[in-house]
């Protein structure tokens, strides 16, 4: 939509009103045309209004010419015997927060001009009221925070009608400060739980708003001074919870517990297990609270379990968690599908991760050597290449497994023992069979691949191979090697070179055809 600056004339009677309100209190009438203007249905003229509310009520604030303590009603002040000064201060803090209301309805404004004007002159007044409070401290050091405006801000970004994700990241940069950040997981939290209470369903509007919100929130991850507040301070207490990281961690653990808590939509689940692992687990104050959620979206299958394991896996590494089903549940992802997946190179890296420690059983081992080697035989050229020194690395790290390539004075089987359809690793009698597949494999038509299966024809070498710089690899990139490759001048075709048209004489070829 094509945008027409506010006229010279608006925008000199809009300063001649503030003037007029700032200099005298028999003006004082004067702010209702200002916040008439806010009511306008030009972008441009809203925002210079909003612009000429920010300095009218940042100026008031500043000169605390607005009532401070528990607000009376309008009337009850105007009727009452009290002083001009106490029924003006009343009358215009009344006026202020008519202007508060209006820039709420602004953030669901469709200009994002607007919104974003809207959202920065609220935050202005949340650092001044912060500074020059509007209530009254119940004792010394009381700590004062404009709780009802902030909540008011952070309700106007998670509404379930508009999708304010472009908002929310300018927002973002308010995060950056201690007090905002920790005033924010509390509100998030305390909006969350009544908008699921009030609502059977839960539009994905919302929740989108709400993950965009959560997963902008970052602790500090080594205990320090948390001093830097957007609402400044003559001097802070350490009675204070907003100085402590410890209250910080309490509230981001309880915000994501609160949110994780319901049935989130399929997308989401996926997005919140990506962020688990480094966003989330770190900045936990208990982070074993999350097996709950981390063990159901294992059960739900798919890329959803997938990424769940690595949540899991940090749980059970860094925080003791018994969890027995770990493997099993890894080995049942291990299907024809993980090669064309989406999550393939993260599910291979973390699959590498996790089967590196060499205290490891050599059945478990097996049963995943062998399952890998299976699936190779159906596997495309770009996985393979990946696949096959996997298998070979866990060979290397586990010598007991080697046996499946090299078994001395091992009996002839007619069948090949292993189970493909055991679910449970442990039955799969992996380690009494043999990974005729990697042999099967250097027959391979594309040259890499027969190279790599070749490996462990030979002695395998004692350090590992990176699989890390394979795990991204394409088919495309494939051919694009394949292309570059410089060719020999003369490559053999055929051992018998063919004479005539239709091939040898002697050739089926014209036994059953004839030129004519």
């Amino acid at each position: 939509m094509e945008r027409h600056p506010a006229s010279a004339s608006s925008k000199q009677e809009l300063g001649r009103l503030l003037e007029a309100v700032l200099t005298s209190r028999g003006q004082a009438n004067a702010v209702f045309d200002i916040l008439a203007v806010l009511q306008s249905e030009e972008p441009e003229e809203i925002e210079e209004g909003v612009r000429t509310c920010s300095r009218l009520f940042g100026t008031l604030l500043e000169r605390e010419e607005l009532f401070v303590g528990s607000l009376p009603s309008e009337d009850t002040a105007l009727a009452g015997s009290q002083g001009a000064t106490y029924k003006y201060k009343v009358w215009m803090r009344h006026r202020y927060h008519s202007c508060c209301n209006r820039l709420e309805e602004l953030l669901a404004h469709p200009t994002f001009q607007v919104k974003e004007l809207a959202l920065k002159t609220l935050m202005k007044f949340v650092q001044l009221e912060g500074a020059k409070p509007l209530e009254k401290p119940q004792w010394e050091s009381h700590y004062l925070f404009p709780h009802t405006l902030f909540r008011a801000v952070i309700g106007g970004l998670l509404t379930p009608e508009d999708e304010h994700s472009l908002l929310i990241s300018q927002f973002c940069e308010y995060l950056e400060y201690d007090d905002i950040r920790y005033h924010t997981m509390q509100v998030a939290t305390s909006i969350m739980a009544r908008a699921t209470s009030q609502q059977p369903e839960v539009s994905l509007t919302l929740w989108n708003n709400a993950f965009t919100l959560l997963s902008a929130v970052n602790l500090p991850l080594q205990e320090c001074e948390l001093t830097n507040f957007y609402v400044k301070h003559a001097q802070t207490s350490d009675k204070w919870k907003v100085v402590h990281l410890k209250e910080h961690k309490k509230a981001f653990q309880e915000m994501w517990l609160g949110f994780l808590k319901h049935k989130l939509p399929l997308s989401l689940y996926k997005k919140v297990l990506v962020a688990m692992h480094d966003s989330i687990l770190p900045h936990l104050a208990q982070p074993t609270l999350m097996i709950d959620f981390l063990t159901s979206a294992c059960d739900v299958g798919g890329a959803i379990s997938l990424l769940a394991l690595n949540g899991l896996f940090i749980l059970i590494h860094k925080h003791n968690l018994e969890y027995p089903d770990f493997y099993q549940k890894l080995y049942g992802l291990l299907d024809p599908s993980i090669f064309h997946v989406k999550y393939r190179a993260r599910f291979f890296h973390l699959a590498d991760l996790f089967l590196s420690s060499s205290h490891l059983p050599a059945y478990l081992v097996a049963a995943f050597a062998k399952r890998l080697a299976r699936l190779a035989l159906t596997a495309p050229p770009e996985a393979l290449l990946m696949v096959l020194p996997l298998i070979c690395n866990l060979l290397r790290r586990h010598p007991a497994c080697r046996v499946m390539v090299h078994r001395p004075q091992g009996p002839e089987l007619e069948a090949d023992p292993y189970d493909p359809m055991e679910k449970d690793p442990a039955r799969s009698h992996a380690l009494e069979s043999c990974l005729w597949e990697l042999q099967t494999l250097q027959q391979h038509y594309h040259p890499e691949v027969s190279r790599a299966a070749s490996v462990i024809n030979q002695v395998l070498s004692v350090p590992e191979v990176s699989i890390a710089p394979l795990l991204e690899l394409t088919a495309y990139e494939i051919f694009e090697q394949d292309l570059k490759k410089k060719m020999p001048e003369s490559v053999p075709l055929e051992f018998i070179p063919a004479k005539g048209l239709l091939g040898r004489q002697d050739d089926l070829c014209t036994q059953f055809f004839c030129l004519s």
